[in-house]
């Protein structure tokens, strides 16, 4: 029955990225900007966006969160970890990531991440004062995130994400809620083939609300007396950013032992073909080497239609490349490891967006 469940999602998965070829010029750039909740699309770990996302098959632990909850299953016992990201620098504003996953049984486990987007201070304005003069307010964006993945057998796992979003200011605010799914398919004969397929943001519309959307207006009667009266301006509702990934990969192993393999030296390439709801589609591709599952460094490339063909032909600030490494050190008699990761994406204009964070695996 394994057997049978095994080759039976990989021809399911081989078949979706092969359908996935045939609709690279799917997308619906006609519809940017009509999607809210922006922040759902940002991903705040350093490791995977080391090599651009491009990572969704074999993804491992908390970070499995963002691209495919899936790997989440892979959660040796407790994983803790701790992001921060320097968003488009020059703009001032940053991302802080926290997150634990835990094992649950003998191949469950849960995980629960925290995003915080702090944007800085703007200039209060009115419709009275344009030039501002009012002081400065601070928009708010958080996403609560709870996961459960399982492992249903040697070569397959499945996850599943609830997602709280919340954004808004001081008096006008918009929540909502949000589903992911994933899975997880590996195979071979030394478990170096990858598949995978995530369906992200996939929930009710939002809407903003608050008193910031009325306002004051002198209505004159017909016998000529004047009176304020507040009027209560409703905002249209916006769907969530939703997505599709389909993903693969392959390690390669540069020397083998009497098992047929040796991790002191790990080559892994991979792709995703991204199918977004209300932007372009994406193709990230991503190259990895690992030195015993210590030093790893990593490269990657994002690509849509336009990204190349100069800035008015380009409709994203990432101009494709990116970069990172990580150092994961083991420690203790039960393997335990505390590990350090960092990446840089490229972008025009703006400085580009840093990434840096530590993680324990005890």
């Amino acid at each position: 029955m394994k057997s049978f469940l095994n080759k039976s999602l990989g021809v399911v998965l081989a078949g979706s990225i092969i359908a996935a070829g045939f609709n690279a010029n799917a997308g619906n750039p006609e519809r940017a900007g009509q999607a809210g909740a922006s922040q759902l699309l940002i991903n705040p770990y350093a490791r995977s966006s080391g090599w651009a996302g491009a990572n969704g098959a074999r993804i491992k632990g908390l970070e499995s969160q963002y691209i495919n909850v899936a790997g989440i299953a892979a959660t040796r016992k407790t994983e803790l970890m701790f992001m921060r990201s320097a968003w488009l620098v020059g703009t001032g504003i940053n991302i802080n990531t926290f997150g634990l996953s835990q094992r649950v049984g003998e191949t469950g486990a849960i995980a629960l991440g925290i995003m915080s987007i702090n944007a800085g201070k703007i200039e209060r304005t009115t419709e009275d004062q344009p030039e501002g003069g009012l002081g400065t307010f601070t928009p708010r964006f958080t996403n609560i995130a709870l996961s459960y993945a399982k492992a249903f057998s040697d070569n397959i796992s499945g996850g599943i994400t609830l997602r709280v979003i919340s954004e808004g200011i001081d008096n006008v605010k918009a929540q909502g809620v949000s589903i992911d799914a994933g899975i997880q398919y590996h195979t071979g004969k030394y478990d170096q083939i990858h598949l995978g397929v995530a369906l992200k943001n996939i929930g009710p519309k939002m809407q903003y609300k608050g008193d910031g959307l009325s306002s004051q207006r002198t209505i004159t009667s017909a016998y000529g007396t004047e009176y304020q009266l507040t009027i209560n301006n409703k905002s249209n509702a916006f769907e969530l950013p939703a997505l599709l990934n389909i993903s693969a990969a392959y390690d390669i192993y540069l020397l083998k032992d009497t098992t047929g393999r040796l991790k002191t030296h790990r080559v892994s390439v991979a792709g995703n073909f991204t199918s977004n709801s209300f932007t372009k589609d994406n193709f990230l591709v991503g190259l990895e080497y690992g030195w015993k599952e210590i030093v790893m460094v990593r490269a990657g490339m994002v690509t849509e239609k336009g990204i190349f063909q100069g800035e008015g032909n380009r409709t994203t600030a990432f101009t494709g490349p990116s970069c990172g490494a990580t150092i994961e050190i083991p420690f203790g008699e039960k393997k335990s490891t505390f590990g350090i990761d960092y990446s840089y994406r490229f972008t025009n204009p703006f400085g580009g967006v840093h990434s840096f964070g530590a993680r324990i695996n005890l």
